[in-house]
């Protein structure tokens, strides 16, 4: 079993801004398998079998900031161990559309992250890292990631997160090593 963990906020102003990728991720992964999410405690849940793997896909309703309690109680509750969690974000260090998976790491600033670790009390989980890009002016940082995408990254991002969906996938099935050799950089 699998938590696949999408970091975002709720509330339709939030919705599909740089800061949601990880839940525009989620949603696109749940509608490949005619999956639903239900609101459940902590966050929108939902789940799907691929290849005799069963991954659970979970939304935290806890904003980004706070995501460590949302990702604590559902490996908990689901039995997951920590080597099978999947955190999936945006990254400001990376060009728009840019994936980088990881096995470990650390939180490069990211409060999602920074609060995941503390409650989890270790780094070591895996990040599936959506770059967003930092072409913002100096201050202008929050406006940019809680933005929403400009036209040129729109039409970028259909093929990056179906890419991002496929790269989920196979870490569920032939493991993160593969899957980070296969799919990172390109």
């Amino acid at each position: 079993m699998y938590l696949i963990t999408g970091l975002g906020n709720i509330g339709e102003q939030y919705a599909h801004t740089r800061h949601n990728i990880g839940f525009d991720i989620i949603d696109a992964l749940a509608l490949s398998f005619n999956a639903s999410f239900r609101d459940k405690r902590y966050g929108f849940v939902s789940e799907f079998r691929y290849k005799g793997r069963t991954f659970h896909l979970l939304k935290p309703s806890t904003y980004v900031n706070l995501s460590g309690k949302a990702v604590r109680y559902w490996l908990g509750k689901n039995k997951i161990s920590l080597e099978n969690l999947l955190i999936v974000l945006d990254d400001i260090a990376l060009p728009p559309g840019t994936l980088r998976l990881k096995p470990t790491g650390g939180d490069a600033g990211h409060n999602g992250l920074i609060n995941i670790t503390e409650v989890l009390g270790t780094q070591n989980y895996a990040r599936l890292r959506f770059g967003i890009g930092s072409d913002f002016p100096k201050g202008y940082q929050v406006e940019h990631v809680l933005g929403k995408w400009d036209e040129t990254e729109k039409n970028l991002l259909p093929g990056r997160i179906e890419q991002a969906c496929e790269m989920i996938k196979a870490f569920g099935t032939i493991g993160i090593e593969l899957t980070m050799s296969r799919y990172n950089n390109k």
